[in-house]
């Protein structure tokens, strides 16, 4: 069994064959699929589809920072007003990217912060996104404090430092189809990753592995990722599904399905 620790299976690129594509992940072993949210108007397509799946979609609740502009507050009151609701096992996704616009890189830090005291408040775990802007992530971490606090740096993309750093946190690592790739050296990181701190993710629709790179991504593609995986850390496919499980349900406090 595989667990998907990161999938926006609510979004519009499903809404032709959603229950066909969750019923070829669960055929593939995708057991469990974790949804984070991106704004207020995923909300709603989100906590419907959790509703549709239980125990097999599990909703995330949080503000993404590419999300983020002068709206911030209200933005982020109408994630408030549902992170409370049964079910929800993260804050996610949060963090900061500073690729698409840096126009507002204050109120990204203001929201991430707000939304690290949420997670601690309520003993959640955070989902990081972290794209062009690791140094301040970690420069809010650090002064946030992480004691009582835990997530994964999900689509982990950065350098063997960061990958070190965020690893003193005690956090996981978020590893998807990006470590398929021909041209990504993600491979050689992985292996500086402890066991106990890796999980599998897909980002659909986003970030298809190969062979289906450049096509929509899905949940049943894990299994690629996975296989990756198990090669780079030199164990069987069974043993890296138990291992990246084992770790998923630690940090969202899941039960076995």
């Amino acid at each position: 069994m595989l667990v998907d620790t990161h999938t926006h299976l609510y979004l519009d690129a499903f809404s032709a064959d959603r229950d066909e594509m969750v019923q070829r992940a669960l055929h593939a072993g995708v057991s469990r699929m974790l949804l984070p949210n991106i704004n207020h108007s995923t909300i709603r397509p989100l906590l419907h589809m959790a509703d549709a799946y239980p125990d097999i979609c599990l909703p995330m609740m949080g503000l993404h920072p590419t999300s983020v502009k002068a709206d911030f507050k209200k933005a982020l009151a109408s994630v408030e007003e549902v992170i409370d609701l049964p079910g929800v096992v993260a804050i996610g996704e949060i963090g900061m990217d500073l690729y698409w616009d840096q126009t507002y890189v204050r109120e990204q830090k203001q929201v991430f912060r707000t939304q690290i005291r949420w997670a601690r408040e309520r003993s959640l775990p955070i989902v990081i996104h972290a794209r062009d802007s690791f140094q301040e992530i970690f420069r809010v971490l650090d002064q946030e404090g992480t004691s009582g606090l835990n997530g994964v740096f999900h689509s982990f993309s950065g350098t063997g430092k960061e990958l070190e750093k965020a690893l003193s946190y005690g956090f996981m690592i978020g590893i998807n189809g990006i470590v398929t790739f021909k041209n990504s050296t993600l491979g050689n990181l992985v292996t500086e990753i402890p066991r106990e701190k890796i999980l599998l993710e897909t980002d659909a629709p986003f970030l298809a592995p190969v062979p289906y790179r450049g096509r929509r991504n899905e949940s049943s593609y894990l299994v690629n990722i996975a296989q990756r995986v198990a090669e780079i850390y030199n164990l069987t496919f069974e043993e890296t599904g138990k291992i990246t499980t084992r770790n998923a349900e630690v940090l969202f406090k899941l039960s076995p399905p």
